[in-house]
């Protein structure tokens, strides 16, 4: 039988953020006005031998940290050998896929736990400890055929078995802090046919350190979590059943096919709920070092779905959206800026939105595209994501920086990579962007963007001149197909199909 893997980090949903005081003034598009924005050093971080290469991402649900302030990227790409596991492939081509790191942009092949054969990376923290999943070559006794997935944690290059649950065999791993500390879920033995993991068994969240696994818990009734972030502080924030209700709208959007709420849990509290908007699904997204969380939270009888902002002091606010039905936070720096995207009136049009201060503020389009989202910022306010078609269905890279407007990433990179950058995934504080782009055969790979000025004989080599390739409309390939539709492959395990587009929120 072949499985299709419905577990772990991921989203479709739209995002919005805002700081406090919380006050949204929608404003009109950022484009007036234009400065010089950076030229970009590409480097293809190729393969291992197969054909494709991937940046992580968060799977779709989640703000990510693909790319740390040192540097140093992490992702996955394909080796030239044939998945083992024809029936519950690691990714969905089928080829054997390994952990990357790229320091420099030099990469290193960070191997798979003994005997197995696939891993990928999840986070990376800021000094270097990076989360993840790997196989261990043996199959699940309590799942037939289906291979054994164990979190694990590679410090210094070296990898680390997290473990599982007494009497399970699976667990993921979602995140890091620069303590150790590891978040993720894992199943148990207990049966539960409305499985997070979708693998039958409930699943839990889990925090690990110390060499140790503590079960967090669920909300209430609730007999599933997931522990999806962690900041600098050790606290976690993540999802959790809250009843046995169903949740049509939460299943159609993340996979979850009950009621879900999320949490902030710590030492001194242990979980605590983070509220509702008065539906039956809220979705935390994102997390930063002061304890400030966003997401996305549906209304009374789940009818829209809005942006979120929670914090300790003031529980949870509505953002609301820049006059559709329908937003979600996705990113925030530590100052509290916040992007992601909204409906605009109409519910047809999506634009990236950044939240500052009592402000929403429009980023717009690309040169006029029907879709744009924001995926990151920066301590700089540089803002990163995606423009394109309709529903984000064909994208290319952007970047908008304070001023406007929007541009495609491509136009900054100078020539010689035959490449064109589809995905911008993480920007950090250095102005480096963690991005995928497609080869003129179709082929996906993971990319980094270094500003040339961040050495004068970085692009010394390269013509500053914009290759015909990279000044293309937004690319449809097969990476955008899946942003917007399912897939399977143990890369669910963290992207829920479902749950893996970064396209506008469905509507019931």
């Amino acid at each position: 039988m072949k499985h299709s893997l419905p577990f772990g980090i991921s989203g479709i949903a739209f995002l919005l953020i805002l700081v406090l005081p919380i006050h949204i003034e929608a404003q009109s598009k950022a484009s007036e006005g234009s400065k010089q924005h950076p030229r970009y050093k590409l480097i293809d971080l190729g393969t291992f031998g197969g054909p494709h290469s991937e940046t992580a991402d968060g799977g779709g649900i989640t703000s990510v940290n693909a790319l740390n302030n040192q540097g140093t990227f992490i992702g996955w790409a394909d080796t030239a050998t044939a998945d083992p596991y024809p029936d519950a492939c690691f990714v969905e081509d089928c080829f054997v896929s390994h952990a990357l790191r790229a320091q420099k942009g030099k990469k290193s092949d960070l191997g798979t736990l003994p005997g197995g054969p696939s891993s990928l990376t999840t986070w990376i923290s800021s000094n270097g400890l990076i989360s993840g999943i790997s196989e261990n070559g043996n199959l699940d006794p309590l799942i037939p055929g289906f291979p054994q997935l164990h979190a694990v944690l590679w410090t210094d290059g070296r990898i680390t078995d997290l473990g599982t649950f007494d009497g399970a065999y699976e667990s993921i791993a979602n995140a890091v802090n620069s303590r150790g500390q590891v978040v993720g879920a894992a199943l148990n033995s207990i049966p539960d046919a409305n499985s997070m993991f979708g693998l039958g068994y409930q699943t839990r969240a889990f925090l690990w350190e110390n060499s140790s696994l503590v079960d967090l818990g669920t909300l209430g009734p609730g007999t599933d979590a997931e522990a999806a972030l962690i900041n600098s502080r050790g606290q976690v924030v993540g999802w959790s059943y809250t009843s046995a209700k169903h949740s049509d709208i939460c299943a159609l959007v993340y996979g979850f096919p009950l009621a879900t709420g999320s949490f902030v849990w710590d030492k001194q509290r242990g979980m605590v709920d983070l509220g509702t908007l008065g539906g039956t699904c809220t979705i935390a997204r994102a997390l930063n070092n002061r304890g400030q969380i966003v997401g996305q939270s549906w209304s009374a009888g789940d009818a829209t779905g809005h942006s979120f902002y929670w914090d300790g002091v003031h529980g949870m606010l509505d953002l609301g959206t820049l006059g559709g039905d329908f937003s979600s936070a996705d990113a925030l720096n530590d100052g509290g800026d916040a992007v992601g995207g909204s409906y605009l009136a109409g519910n047809v049009l999506i634009d990236a939105t950044m939240w500052r201060g009592k402000s929403a503020i429009d980023l717009g389009t690309v040169d006029g595209d029907q879709c744009s989202y924001a995926l990151s910022i920066n301590a700089r306010r540089q803002v990163v994501g995606i423009s394109g078609t309709l529903n984000c269905d064909s994208t290319r890279a952007f970047l908008w920086e304070e001023g406007g407007p929007m541009v495609d990433l491509n136009d900054l990179v100078v020539a010689g990579a035959d490449i064109q950058v589809a995905f911008a995934y993480t920007i950090n504080d250095r102005g480096e962007i963690a991005g995928l782009g497609f080869l003129p055969n179709g082929d996906e790979h993971a990319v980094l963007l270094i500003p040339c000025d961040r050495g004068e004989s970085l692009c010394a080599n390269e013509s500053s001149r914009v290759t015909a390739h990279q000044a293309s409309a937004p690319a449809q390939s097969s990476k955008a197909t899946r942003l917007v539709g399912q897939h399977s492959g143990l890369m669910q395990l963290s992207r829920r199909p479902m749950r893996r587009s970064r396209g506008p929120v469905p509507r019931p």
